[in-house]
């Protein structure tokens, strides 16, 4: 098992390997939290291709690269940028403007538990 330095190289060689073998194919994240170490290791028995990492700038790539493959897993599609965080408008109702949409405010009371008497 031998290193992979370059993060490019590893991510596609990971995602090959899983478009190759995908019903035999690993994939382990290991975090040493002490050392602040992440180490990315994916097998399919034959081949091994591990990626070690002290950098914390890799964890934005080392979530696309989850992402892609999560959704290989799943067989889906990925969804485009925009759409996901795109929420339908709502009908224009009495008293509201054409072409705004109504203020909704989030409510922050709940119902307080009481506390216990204290025993004498």
């Amino acid at each position: 098992m031998v290193y992979i330095s370059s993060w490019q190289e590893y991510q596609e060689a990971a995602e090959a390997l899983y478009a190759k073998s995908p019903n035999t194919t690993r994939y382990v994240v290991k975090w040493r939290a002490s050392e602040g170490k992440l180490v990315l290791k994916i097998t399919d028995d034959v081949t091994c291709l591990k990626f070690k990492t002290y950098s914390s700038i890799f964890l934005n790539r080392f979530e696309a690269l989850n992402l892609s493959l999560m959704q290989k897993m799943q067989n889906q599609r990925a969804a485009p940028v925009g759409s996901s965080m795109q929420v339908d408008p709502e009908p224009t109702r009495a008293g509201t403007p054409a072409g705004s949409t109504p203020v909704v405010g989030v409510a922050g009371g709940g119902v307080k538990k009481k506390k216990p008497k204290k025993k004498k």
